[in-house]
């Protein structure tokens, strides 16, 4: 299944404007403006200038916050978002209830307190964003996320991706029965993306976002055998030609 573009001039806009250049452009204005993100239960605020506005929106990061304040713009991060700008793009601080920027190991926990099995899902939504992926959640479509090649005001997202687990040999429980791996590629099938597995392997408890490096990603792409478009299709003349060799 190709890309599904928004419009005759998408694609032309998007090969202009590379991913990994937005993101670097984003990256550069949070990391020189020394950005720091507040959190909020189970999500990081952030007030971003105009610029960083733009770029935040470009690159698909956070939620816009509406505000009564025309020059203010307010930002809510998943946790998965927070931590990527964080701790892998280097660009953004984080600082608890005490305004206190909170080191590497701190936040960690926290997120993990929040979201147990936050590892890997950020392992996953790592490994999609580092390959200029753009991620988000994938809820409505009953997945983890969807991954979208560029912006998805040009293009439809191509992925549902679901993150899969095993933690000392023992995987996690989903995709298990035959039913719910059908079900949920109908469910794919049905508005046009395909189904993408992450497996993450290699999971432990460490106390330490260190461990990341020790996880690895195993993809799976699954989708529906039809029989209609792999079964052998002959030609109109091979098929003339094989009426006379047996008359």
């Amino acid at each position: 299944m190709g890309p599904r573009w928004k419009g005759k001039d998408a694609e032309a806009k998007a090969f202009a404007e590379p991913m990994s250049g937005i993101v670097y452009a984003l990256q550069s204005s949070l990391h020189t403006s020394e950005c720091k993100g507040s959190i909020s239960g189970c999500r990081v605020l952030f007030e971003a200038n105009t610029e960083q506005s733009e770029l935040l929106d470009r690159a698909c990061f956070g939620q816009v916050i509406m505000t009564s304040q025309n020059d203010t713009h307010w930002y809510e991060f998943t946790l998965q978002e927070a931590f990527y700008l964080c701790y892998t793009l280097k660009c953004l601080k984080i600082v608890g209830g005490d305004g206190v920027v909170k080191p590497y190991e701190n936040l960690w926990h926290f997120m993990i307190s929040k979201v147990e099995k936050f590892p890997e899902y950020f392992k996953a939504y790592a490994h999609l964003r580092m390959k200029n992926w753009l991620v988000r959640s994938g809820s409505q479509y009953g997945v983890d996320y969807v991954a979208y090649r560029h912006h998805p005001a040009l293009v439809h997202s191509d992925y549902a991706v679901l993150v899969l687990s095993e933690i000392n040999g023992i995987s996690s429980g989903r995709l298990k029965l035959w039913s719910d791996l059908y079900g949920t590629i109908r469910l794919c099938g049905g508005v046009a993306k395909t189904l993408l597995v992450l497996h993450v392997l290699g999971i432990s408890k460490d106390n330490s976002p260190v461990c990341l490096e020790n996880y690895e990603i195993e993809p799976r792409i699954i989708s529906r055998w039809i029989p209609e478009k792999t079964r052998e299709k002959k030609t109109d003349s091979k098929i003339c030609s094989e009426a006379k060799t047996h008359t």
